[in-house]
């Protein structure tokens, strides 16, 4: 039958395929299959290094090249090997073991290396350490890269856009005004923190035996300190060790990631949905794209889709990364299965992710402002003057400012010519009276431009 993109179950590896490839190396079958073979080979390493492991001495430059070709050169085809093996076994951490002998090979150094791999070991030493590679390198080498970009957008948006004024909506009612550019301003600061937030989660690997009490290793050579060869190995691939756990490493750590996600990917669904509104309002127009078509019927139309897209991925996301982090730091008693299914949806989850990051980045690359409907919208709103004038009246002591403005504009039309006529009759010092009637709704925008101008955003 022919293997198609069309037959895909999952729009990840169907309609998206080509956005989410960064990941596949990282999180497909074969990814898991490549860390698992990393961990087992560097484990070996490290026994072979130890001087308190007599019975498997120092491996010989022509062996160490070997052991690392096992693991550098590693292929799509080494992973076939692994799977066939696994129909035998039907064991996958298992046939990593027996695929790592078969290339270790025949050899007057082999008899040892091969009594030794997987020692003392249990399955989830060995899972927990890939998934956190996995879960480490998609962090480092995928997201953070793509959510650079996403802010890096935005804070030009900011700066391209910091002086231009526009009517705020507080409440869906007309309030003081901001600027575009302050708007687009406070994502960036949000993002920068539920970023920092992400990469701040420690990884952690735990690498301690059957039940987390280094018994096997204990038993076996009592006099080596396997706590600390433990930190060192843990350490040596890049993760920290998690001391104290169960058969499996609590995935407390792994929750703490999901939600950071999670947080990241609420602010760019609020983001999302403010950018649509303010298309429809006609603050934003959209780069027309040759021979795209908006609507089978109605031929004028340019549909804000890359924002739709990406609020509905996000929202997909959001979901998975919920359930990974609800589910995965619960388990009965000192181990059970229920983790294992549910891990081999990290990629789908954060696939989800990154197929909306790609529609953001386009989205916000297609957004052309309309600066003549965001100043007609904000040069008609003379009632978010009343903010303006009562807070001055309260500085010179005016009594009942604020029910005085309540009473001139609420709930009736409001024009330039009634805020003129109230201030004109105000008890306050001439500089300050021309100062309120110099003020105009769009130039009543504070500090937006300074702020939304902020380097550290």
């Amino acid at each position: 039958m022919k293997v198609s993109t069309l037959r895909a179950l999952s729009p990840a590896d169907g309609r998206y395929a080509a956005k989410v490839e960064p990941l596949r190396d990282i999180f497909s079958e074969y990814g898991l299959i490549r860390f698992r073979v990393l961990v087992e080979v560097r484990w070996l390493q490290c026994l072979a290094d130890h001087e308190g492991i007599e019975e498997l001495p120092p491996v010989s430059s022509v062996m160490k090249d070997i052991l690392n070709s096992i693991v550098d050169d590693f292929g799509i085809d080494d992973a076939e090997r692994v799977k066939e093996i696994e129909a035998t076994t039907n064991h996958d951490v298992k046939a990593v073991e027996y695929f790592i002998r078969e290339r270790i090979g025949n050899g007057p150094e082999t008899d040892s290396l091969k009594d030794f791999l997987h020692f003392a070991c249990t399955s989830e030493d060995i899972n927990n350490l890939a998934y956190a590679l996995m879960l480490r390198s998609a962090r480092k080498d995928v997201l953070t890269a793509a959510m650079r970009e996403i802010r890096l957008s935005l804070k030009k948006l900011a700066v391209e856009q910091a002086d231009t004024a526009m009517l705020s909506r507080t409440h869906g009612q007309t309030a003081s005004p901001t600027t575009m550019g302050k708007e687009m301003a406070n994502v960036a600061a949000r993002l920068k923190s539920a970023q920092q937030r992400f990469n701040d989660v420690t990884i952690l690997g735990k690498f301690n035996g059957a039940v987390g009490n280094f018994n096997a290793h204990h038993v076996a050579y009592p006099d080596i300190d396997w706590p600390e060869v433990s930190r060192q190995f843990v350490e040596s691939l890049g993760l920290t060790q998690n001391t104290h756990t169960t058969q499996i490493e609590p995935h407390d750590w792994t929750a703490e990631y999901a939600h950071a996600l999670v947080r990241y990917n609420t602010i760019l669904i609020d983001l999302s949905r403010d950018i649509w509104s303010y298309i429809s309002l006609g603050y934003f127009r959209q780069k027309v794209k040759e021979g795209e078509v908006g609507s089978s019927t109605m031929p004028h139309k340019v549909n804000p889709i890359d924002f739709e897209n990406a609020e509905g991925n996000l929202g997909l996301a959001n979901a998975m990364l919920s359930h990974l982090a609800e589910k995965l730091p619960i388990s009965r008693w000192q181990r059970d299965l229920t983790d294992s299914t549910v891990q081999r949806n990290f990629g789908v989850a954060i696939g989800y992710l990154l197929i909306a990051l790609d529609s953001l980045k386009k989205g916000l690359g297609k957004l052309q402002i309309n600066a003549e409907a965001i100043a007609n919208d904000v040069e008609g709103a003379w009632e978010v003057l009343a903010e303006a004038v009562q807070t001055v009246m309260r500085r010179y002591g005016i009594p009942e400012p604020y029910e005085k403005l309540k009473a001139l504009t609420r709930g009736r039309p409001v024009d330039e010519a009634l805020i003129r006529e109230f201030v004109s009759s105000l008890d306050i010092p001439e500089t300050e009276r021309e100062r309120l009637l110099a003020l105009r709704p769009e130039s009543y925008i504070g500090l937006a431009g300074r702020l939304a101008r902020d380097p550290d955003i």
